[in-house]
């Protein structure tokens, strides 16, 4: 490596993009990637009916005209939830727009194709500004599928966490550009570019935007430590606020309506970090062999860090690298190994104790960190002579652990068709359980149930339903409106659950329905005669403040990239007329 940073600019004479050829081949290791797939069926990992249910179900509201759904359709079997309240949108709306453009089965592929492609050209991208060019395609390949990578593609199938892992190298690259590290001088940009990254990871998975924020957090404070001067967290704490202002119709939603759902589920037995550090065995079979095929994988990339970091001789005494280059392989170093000990039981204060930390609830989660620190050093190292010999062993050690993986996953062959079919057949999915309005059992609602029934009185339940004519004149995902006439009193039970942000409208009276013992189902009281109810899902003041706050954030960040584009336009100027003078 030499001694200045590499030039990411193509030679004049070059009539393809220096990153055409590198992304070329990130597709073909994205494909090679997804072969099984083709002999043996759809990989349904842990979270795979989770997101396909969330893509048919978006899809499915983009078709009724809800272009940002909230609310589900379909989920516990049509009585719905708030999911997309507080599930990141990135990842769904992806999915969702491939089940509108490919069949089934080809879905969950090509997302992975695409997302590993990315990844692998985003890392390109970072390591190009740190090292050579042959160098950089070979880190980023490593990236693209270290085990990490393949733990997600063939025994997780998260496919959200997997969006979010392709962006952290952008995010890495915004982070150093806005700490001074790369030899720019600080810009308005790079704080936007770093917003916008950080904004990103953030919107593609919650887990990784917890960890993005401690990682971020902690490399600028290393930064800050080695120049001895707070401005690089004045610097990061600006581009940290941005980036969750521009989150923030996500985001504050998100945190102000966990109020309104059972949300301590999602730290339930078996999600917290306790029971999910490397190699913890725990009363489940099934769950502590995943823990153990998790840690080994965490453990590869542990090995291949520490080994390549070593033998990148970056932090050698006799190392004549700039000061700069050495900070920056100081503070990575730093980071990774960091996020490797939070994968320890030593760091249960920490998951205990640092604000929302537990949430990411799988200690392991830290190898999205460990493997971009890993593949930062890899580059390095190939950059030594016969450098190449890294990589060939390094992919003779992964087609292994890749082939155990392989064979060790759910392999299912109707995955995809059988969930299209639960939306077409309206049978629907099961829900979550954190994700529940308070006060219901999601497990008590009923697999089968018509959108509206008549029941007796509230005081006379054990008498039989009175007779009554129901006419549904319009059930879309957020809006419905239903007409009764019944010739004495009577309750109008909906297939829906209540939620705050339900408007509920009886003849045009705001009203407040019902529930029964068991769950939170819409139930409707009405009087003899006809009755109009209708039921529309607002939008909240939280939503309404989120809004506000992301689109004040745009714009700031658009001033801010405009008035970096009239301070360069007026430099080009100046040194025209100088050279006219």
């Amino acid at each position: 490596m030499t001694d200045s940073r590499p030039s990411t600019a193509a030679p004049p004479s070059s009539r393809v993009p220096h990153w055409f050829l590198p992304a070329v081949f990130f597709l073909l290791l994205s494909i090679l990637l997804v072969l099984p797939f083709f002999w043996l069926g759809t990989a349904s990992g842990h979270d795979f009916e989770f997101h396909a249910a969330n893509w048919f179900d978006v899809a499915y509201q983009w078709k009724h005209g809800t272009l940002y759904p909230r609310w589900t359709s379909w989920t516990n079997h049509g009585f719905g939830e708030p999911r997309f309240i507080f599930y990141p949108p990135l990842s769904w709306v992806l999915g969702a727009a491939l089940t509108i453009l490919l069949p089934g089965p080809a879905v969950p592929i090509v997302y992975i194709v695409l997302v590993q492609t990315f990844a692998g050209l985003s890392a390109y991208v970072l390591l190009r500004n740190l090292a050579s060019r042959h160098a950089a395609i070979l880190g980023a390949a490593f990236y693209a599928m270290n085990p990490n990578a393949l733990l997600i593609t063939y025994m997780r199938s998260d496919f959200a966490e997997q969006l979010a892992c392709a962006f952290f190298p952008l995010l890495l690259l915004a982070a150093l550009r806005l700490a001074n590290l790369l030899g720019d001088s600080h810009t308005r940009s790079s704080t936007v570019l770093f917003a916008v990254s950080f904004a990103a990871v953030w919107l593609s998975n919650a887990p990784a935007g917890v960890l993005a924020s401690y990682s971020m957090a902690l490399l600028f404070s290393c930064v800050a430590l080695f120049e001895r001067s707070w401005r690089p967290l004045l610097w990061a704490g600006g581009g940290l606020a941005l980036g969750l202002g521009l989150t923030s119709f996500y985001l504050l939603p998100a945190a102000y309506e966990q109020r309104w759902v059972n949300i301590g589920q999602a730290l339930s037995a078996g999600l917290v970090p306790v029971e999910n550090f490397l190699f913890t065995e725990g009363n489940d079979p099934e769950h502590t062999w995943f823990n153990w095929i998790a840690s080994i994988s965490a453990v590869s990339l542990m090995l291949v860090l520490g080994l390549t970091a070593l033998a990148s001789r970056r932090f050698s005494a006799v190392s004549t690298r700039p000061e700069r280059q050495r900070a920056t392989s100081m503070a990575l170093l730093l980071l990774g190994t960091a996020a490797s000990l939070l994968t320890l039981r030593v760091t249960l204060p920490l998951w205990t104790y640092l604000p929302k930390l537990r949430f990411v609830q799988f200690p392991w989660r830290a190898m999205s960190v460990i493997a971009l620190v890993a593949a930062y050093f890899l580059a390095l190292a190939v950059e030594r002579p016969r450098g190449w010999l890294w990589f060939a062993v390094l992919l003779a050690l992964s087609v292994p652990l890749a082939g155990f993986q392989v064979t060790n996953t759910w392999w299912d062959d109707d995955e995809m068709p059988t969930m299209r079919g639960a939306v077409t057949s309206g049978t629907g999915f099961d829900g979550t359980d954190e994700y529940d309005p308070l006060g219901d059992d999601h497990f008590d609602l009923p697999a089968e149930a018509p959108l509206v029934r008549i029941l007796a009185p509230g005081d006379e339940q054990d008498s039989p339903a009175p007779k009554a004519n129901v006419a549904v004149l319009r059930w879309s995902p957020e809006h419905k409106e239903i007409h009764v006439d019944i010739r004495t009193p009577g309750r109008v039970a909906l297939r829906l659950l209540d939620y705050p942000a339900w408007r509920v409208l009886l003849n045009g009276k705001r009203i407040s329905p019902e529930h029964p013992d068991n769950s939170d189902q819409m139930v409707i009281p009405v009087e003899p005669g006809s009755s109009d109810i209708r039921v529309d899902f607002e939008r909240t003041r939280d939503r309404k403040l989120g809004l506000l706050l992301s689109t004040l954030s745009a714009l700031l960040a658009a001033f801010l990239l405009a008035s970096r584009r009239r301070k360069s336009d007026s430099r080009v100027l100046r040194n025209r007329l100088s050279a006219v003078d």
